[in-house]
């Protein structure tokens, strides 16, 4: 077993929104039914490159506002923790104990081809921040994996009858399509044994990844990428954890037309229902749906926002000082300015400078710069006070930044009016 300490890489990164305004992070609800979480955390992954391929991290006050830590960038060095050089579908999981967490995450680079990895990465960490690790060549250690492919997707529950770690992910053999397996973790959580089992049967013999198990009312939903007829999510169902799956209807349950995978389950804490995620891989989009029963889902991408694009990743509840842990570790003055919102404010125009702590504001034309207050994303631990009254008439104001476990920063914010957008007309980029 090796071990490393995550470090926090502190780069100027102006966040592109998915979907409308970054709202101002709060609870939906008043209501917390879920053990005292408070908010949660999204593990994911970027993209292709193989600098995409990695562990990132966001958070979310209440499972719909999402701002990325780290700037956006990893958590977890891919080319210390995996074979391949890179990891993709990190699921993290709370386990049985409250306080220790596992993450599972395939060890690829696809760039080498879909057909290329051969294994999967198990991390465990106590804290969020500090995470050991084992990365698990499955040819290496399994017999008779010689025509093993791909393994893909991995995902961690508790069998509270075994009372072992189940380890779930897609093996593909040769010409065979992909199948869903399950094997135990060690005690440690740092190697796998017995050998891989066949967790679900697809009665038409197709193509099954992207496993994801929900528990609801003591039974088992076994959430799956199919690839019959069109590729999509569907649900399979069981008593058992390990067997019994059978299909809950033949419908798929994503609400879109366009290719998805990753699907991605998580209750929210209020108990007002789930979350299905999935990624749109082909349209660059992530979408959110909302369930009651499992069975029928509404989009909800209009109540989501997101300053970040994941692929594939999942979504687990946390704490209210687990939360601070991380944006004590992850977050950045910058990055707590780039969440700026206020009438006629224009983010995507908006300028920082790290070194002159500056930021610059533009406004829409016609803007009253007198009645504009800033407001930031509402996080624990985290404090943004302007040094007098709030009036903008002039243009420049110095505001005080505090982060929990860090010495405040001060900025200096301006505004300005912003600029019209070019036509084709003025472009000169358009007529050469």
């Amino acid at each position: 077993m090796n071990y490393i300490r995550i470090t926090t890489n502190i780069v100027l990164t102006v966040f592109l929104l998915i979907s409308g305004q970054l709202a101002v992070f709060g609870q939906k609800s008043n209501h917390d039914l879920n053990r005292g979480y408070k908010g949660y955390l999204f593990a994911y992954f970027t993209g292709n490159q193989k600098s995409e391929e990695a562990i990132r991290f966001a958070i979310s006050m209440d499972g719909y506002h999402y701002l990325a830590l780290n700037h956006n960038e990893p958590v977890v060095n891919s080319s210390v923790i995996s074979e391949t050089g890179g990891v993709r579908d990190p699921h993290i999981l709370r386990c049985a104990d409250g306080k220790t967490f596992y993450m599972v995450a395939t060890d690829m680079v696809s760039g080498k081809g879909w057909n290329s990895n051969r294994g999967l990465v198990l991390l465990k960490s106590n804290d969020l921040i500090h995470w050991s690790y084992s990365a698990i060549n499955f040819q290496k250690r399994f017999a008779g994996q010689d025509s093993l492919l791909r393994v893909w997707a991995p995902q961690s529950i508790y069998d509270d009858v075994a009372k072992k770690y189940m380890v779930y992910f897609s093996l593909k053999h040769g010409s065979t399509p992909d199948k869903i397996y399950y094997i135990y973790a060690n005690k440690e959580f740092t190697d796998l044994e017995g050998e891989p089992k066949q967790l679900f049967f697809s009665p038409d013999n197709a193509a099954c990844i992207d496993g994801d198990i929900e528990k609801k009312d003591n039974k088992y939903y076994l959430f799956f990428k199919t690839e019959d007829r069109v590729p999509g999510i569907k649900i399979a169902v069981s008593k058992s954890l390990t067997s019994g799956y059978q299909l809950q209807s033949d419908e798929y349950v994503q609400q879109t037309t366009r290719p998805v995978e990753g699907a991605g389950t998580f209750k929210l804490n209020d108990g007002s229902g789930f979350i299905l995620m999935y990624d749109m891989y082909t349209s660059g989009l992530y979408q959110f749906t909302k369930s009651t029963d499992l069975k029928n889902f509404k989009v909800i991408d209009k109540e989501v926002t997101m300053n970040f694009k994941p692929r594939h990743g999942t979504v687990m509840p946390v704490t209210l000082p687990e939360i601070k842990r991380l944006i004590s570790q992850f977050m950045t003055a910058d990055a707590v300015l780039q969440t700026v919102n206020g009438t006629g404010a224009v983010r995507n125009e908006l300028v920082i400078d790290t070194v002159k702590k500056t930021v610059c504001i533009p406004l829409t034309p016609g803007s009253n710069v007198k009645l504009f207050k800033p407001e930031f994303a509402r996080l624990p631990g985290v404090s943004v006070v302007p040094g007098k009254k709030v009036d903008f008439s002039k243009h420049v104001l110095p505001y005080r930044i505090t982060i929990i476990g860090h010495k405040p920063v001060w900025y200096t914010l301006s505004t300005m009016e912003s600029s019209p957008p070019k036509t084709l007309e003025h472009s000169e980029s358009d007529v050469k």
